[in-house]
């Protein structure tokens, strides 16, 4: 695994070296890879699909200006999510100010923002790939039930891989933080699935 993640760190560094010279395709190849996790972040940041697509798009705007600042102390993806997390919320500041209530802007994630398979307590558990798979449909759709920071701290730990470190880091919270956020998250996800499968036992 840590192979992996070395080969995709320097692949992102080529891309972005790419970039900075004016290569055009280095950019589509990032917003390729990037983009639909960058939508699920900024979702589970703001709630609202159409916010969520606003930050993106001031997110793809601000590599373009920004990518000869970007020193690399950091990896790429990092550096993105931290540009994105800072423009959703902007946008969702935006949005509060126009006089949008925050349960207007509670919408369910789409099929380009799915998780691929559960987070880490449930896939261990579940035998059965088509289980699995609704399952992880359950829990996505769930995830506007937890509070904003708790969202943010499931998706980047247990959807995007970051470690514990670096999502402190983005969020701006103590390691100690954002581990309380994470269990509590987890455990609020569980409650609600245990709840959901009780009536549907019924």
């Amino acid at each position: 695994m840590p192979a992996l993640a070395s080969s995709a760190v320097d692949s992102d560094a080529g891309l972005v070296e790419r970039l900075r010279a004016g290569d055009e395709s280095a950019f589509a190849e990032l917003v390729r890879q990037y983009q639909p996790r960058l939508l699920r972040l900024a979702e589970a940041t703001v709630g609202s699909r159409a916010v969520a697509e606003e930050a993106c798009q001031d997110t793809w705007l601000a590599v373009v200006k920004g990518v000869a600042r970007f020193e690399g102390r950091s990896s790429f993806k990092t550096w993105l999510f931290r540009v994105m997390l800072n423009r959703a919320r902007t946008s969702a500041t935006r949005e509060q100010r126009a006089g949008r209530a925050d349960g207007e802007m509670v919408e369910r994630f789409d099929a380009n923002g799915a998780w691929a398979e559960p987070p880490v307590p449930w896939s261990d558990l579940v035998d059965d790939r088509l289980v699995a798979e609704r399952l992880a449909r359950r829990v996505h759709d769930l995830l506007p039930k937890l509070p904003d920071q708790q969202r943010q701290v499931v998706v980047l730990r247990d959807v995007e891989g970051l470690d514990p470190l670096e999502v402190a880091s983005l969020l701006g919270i103590s390691d100690g933080n954002q581990r309380v956020l994470l269990h509590r998250g987890r455990a609020k996800l569980r409650e609600l699935l245990t709840v959901e499968m009780g009536k549907s036992d019924r």
